[in-house]
């Protein structure tokens, strides 16, 4: 299981939401590609970012710390948070930007997502933000009327590669993660299953392992020392 340590981007500092609410916001670092440094010092190899003003408005403020994140590293970097045009797809993949995750777009537009998979394959991605069982969008804001179930499926059946999925009333609340939604998506769909939202401790790790899953999201038990994350990458192995 790979493990994908997060950085959310707002107003180009690393911050953390709780449970989405941009009212709770806390700032953990004025530069982000310092913390991507300590990433990389851990052994992580691959890293998980958002755009959280992107994820909001559909635009890319955050633009250039992505692009001086996956300079400075060269670790595998994926972006998702306000990625709604193939012009955007197309800014982030020219900028060496490993693969592009697409969210509110997806719900609101399948057809934009079978010509970013027809164009890109793996390198695009899916989030599946998962309020009270239907699939929230901008930035969470709003709840869609899609089932999270059948909004996969239909992904699959696109031919998605990777799907990244939140349970939102897990996010920031350092409670454990939503084990038993993980263990429903990878017996039912024949899909990359990255979980995000709640991996608070080593436990949570080793059980997601368990799981076979794909790769795991470590954001705030990161930032709060919480979760070792050289220790997190060794588990997940």
């Amino acid at each position: 299981m790979l493990i994908y340590p997060a950085i959310d981007l707002y107003d180009k500092k690393a911050v953390r939401l709780f449970k989405g609410d941009y009212a709770q916001m806390t700032i953990y670092n004025d530069n982000p590609i310092e913390v991507a440094e300590d990433f990389k010092n851990c052994g992580a190899t691959h890293i998980h970012l958002v755009d959280l003003e992107g994820a909001k408005a559909g635009t890319t403020p955050n633009f250039d710390v992505v692009k001086n994140i996956k300079e400075s590293t060269g670790l595998f970097c994926e972006i998702g948070g306000g990625i709604r045009s193939m012009d955007t797809i197309d800014k982030y993949i020219s900028a060496g930007i490993d693969r592009v995750i697409l969210g509110t777009a997806a719900v609101t537009n399948e057809g934009f997502v079978e010509e970013a998979v027809n164009k890109y394959g793996d390198k695009i991605a899916v989030g599946v933000d998962i309020k009270d069982g239907f699939v929230a969008i901008k930035g969470w804001t709003e709840k869609s009327t899609s089932d999270a179930f059948d909004f996969c499926e239909k992904m699959q059946n696109i031919g998605v590669k990777t799907i990244i999925c939140t349970d939102i009333s897990k996010d920031g609340a350092m409670q454990g993660t939503n084990h038993e939604l993980y263990r429903n998506l990878s017996e039912k769909f024949n899909i990359n299953i990255t979980a995000s939202g709640g991996v608070s401790s080593i436990k949570d790790i080793e059980k997601l392992r368990v799981l076979d899953i794909y790769g795991a999201i470590i954001g705030k038990a990161y930032y709060t020392g919480a979760i070792d994350l050289t220790k997190a990458i060794e588990v997940a192995k």
